[in-house]
């Protein structure tokens, strides 16, 4: 428990927001190669990654260090509704919860991922069992939209997409994320939306000659009920309350005019959407079907839809190699075989990993939220300590089959 926490604090010192994880990943490589010296710790771009071994099919062992919000309170209070300083990493007085920002997404269950790799790193080498094991924490492992403009934070280009350009395909892959109490073998796809509504500009002062009446932002509501009848739509028409994961869709941003000049009406007004896809869906259907709600919506203006599918939904085969050493791996720690999931919306890098044709299971901790600060996830340690374990076992299992 003690080297979890540890790496946990580690994870936790630096901010890594999206783009900016190469000093994190920098910290973790030294400590790593501290506490594990043999176990091939690496920095690439600005993702961690350690391999072990060389012989037969290769196994994934995947998290990110970046996190959804920067770290920074007023950057990221348009998000929380807060900007006050957010509280350290804290362990409880019983060493049981441990809470901090950006442990949800996805510090801790990377630091249980790296807990497992390096024991089940360790112990194949010293049993000389051939393995092909690899652990991957990227940078740029959460969503971003393409039409969000410049990044908040300077890119460097990570993320499992540029690992694998780089790197031959492993054979299979474990996601260690926060999720659901299971085994993920399916998980839906992200799409980001963008609705464009574009008028001519005038001054406040002209108001009474706007285009449309009153101006783009007086229609502001209009726009988003027509969008939100749409969603309900869209979900209604993909609705299984038997399936394994579902579609949703929000409205995350709104952007129209300059805060600096609101003496001047916009003439654009953005409603950026994410949705989650199941498969099938793609992005010009979407873009389409919105936009045939929504022409003629606001009169005097032109509308635009723009949808970019970043990854597809996807599922492993039950009886693929890597579904059955974690559902055994589960089964011998809890004592039965893991719960059915039903509905469930959270699309992690584990759909680009089936995308590229590599079988893939997802599991992890559920955190729950500070009470006092929603920007704080907390975290039993047992919890996390039992997914350490079952990383490891998995990766045991998989290498007793593999070659």
């Amino acid at each position: 428990m003690e080297v979890l926490v540890e790496a946990i604090a580690e994870l936790a010192a630096l901010a890594s927001p999206r783009g900016a994880e190469r000093p994190l990943a920098d910290r973790l490589v030294a400590w790593a190669r501290h506490r594990w010296p043999d176990l091939g710790w690496t920095r690439e771009g600005a993702s961690l990654v350690a391999r072990s071994g060389t012989e037969g099919s290769e196994l994934l062992l995947y998290s990110h260090l970046d996190t959804s919000l920067s770290g920074d309170p007023v950057a990221d209070s348009g998000a929380t509704g807060r900007s006050t300083p957010i509280a350290p990493l804290t362990l409880s007085k019983d060493h049981a919860s441990i809470a901090g920002f950006g442990l949800g997404v996805a510090k801790a269950p990377a630091a249980a991922a790296i807990i497992g790799y390096a024991r089940a790193a360790t112990l194949l080498r010293d049993t000389g069992q051939p393995h092909r094991l690899t652990l991957l924490l990227a940078g740029g492992g959460t969503h971003f939209s393409p039409f969000g403009g410049p990044a908040l934070w300077p890119a460097e280009r990570a993320g499992i997409d540029t690992y694998l350009s780089r790197h031959p395909r492993p054979a299979a892959a474990v996601v260690a994320k926060a999720g659901p109490d299971g085994i993920l073998l399916a998980e839906p796809g992200a799409m980001f939306v963008r609705v464009r509504f574009t008028a001519p500009f005038v001054p406040v002062l002209a108001r009474a000659t706007a285009t449309p009446d009153g101006g783009l932002l007086a229609h502001l509501g209009t726009a988003v009920h027509a969008v939100e009848q749409w969603r309900a739509d869209h979900l209604a028409a993909r609705a299984d309350p038997t399936g394994a994961i579902a579609a949703e869709v929000g409205i995350g941003a709104v952007a129209g005019g300059l805060p600096g000049k609101p003496d001047l009406l916009p003439g654009r007004l953005d409603l950026h959407l994410y949705v989650v896809t199941l498969p099938g869906d793609d992005a010009s259907s979407v873009a389409d079907e919105l936009r045939g709600r929504l022409d003629g919506l606001i009169p005097g203006t032109a509308v635009e839809v723009d949808a970019h599918l970043d990854h597809p939904a996807g599922a492993t085969p039950p009886e693929s190699p890597i579904a059955r050493h974690a559902v055994a791996a589960w089964t011998v720690r809890h004592g039965a075989p893991p719960p059915a999931i039903t509905g469930w919306k959270g699309s992690t890098d584990g759909a680009a990993l089936r995308a590229y044709g590599v079988d893939t299971v997802r599991l992890g901790p559920a955190p729950r939220r500070d009470l006092d600060d929603p920007r704080r996830d907390v975290f039993a340690v047992a919890d996390l300590v039992t997914y350490a374990d079952l990383y490891a076992d998995i990766a045991q299992r998989y290498a007793g089959t593999s070659l």
